[in-house]
């Protein structure tokens, strides 16, 4: 009866081991999970129009970020929201945005506060 424990408590440990290996290996960065998102609402996202309101850049702990602010309205709602867009700087020249002008939006169908104007495959951003 000693080994038959000895055997489960070794499972059982290994078991632990596996599974905390595997959370430790599946946790994503934020930046992983805003590019998940904006893959996620740009193939699902609904399209609507709404307009650029203003470009800024913010610096900390010394990385520099770029954000997009914009607005949209969905079902009588006003949404007002910003995207991050410093790991998309190779699509947009944030020097040539617009402020005031239309641009599309996609949102997501479920989730109208969750939208994007701009991701790796798709631009809402008019020039």
């Amino acid at each position: 009866m000693g080994s038959f424990s000895q055997f489960l408590l070794t499972v059982a440990v290994a078991v632990i081991a596996v599974g905390a290996y595997g959370l430790r290996r599946s946790r994503k960065t934020p930046a992983q999970r805003e590019r998940e998102r904006r893959e996620k609402v740009s193939l699902i996202g609904r399209l609507t129009d709404g307009t650029l309101l203003d470009v800024r850049e913010t610096e900390e702990a010394g990385l520099e970020r770029q954000f997009l602010i914009y607005s949209y309205n969905v079902a009588g709602v006003e949404y007002e929201c910003s995207q991050e867009v410093t790991d998309l700087r190779p699509f947009i020249n944030l020097h040539s945005c617009r402020l005031g002008l239309p641009a599309s939006v996609k949102y997501d169908p479920h989730n109208p506060g969750n939208s994007v104007v701009a991701s790796e495959t798709w631009m809402g951003l008019r020039k």
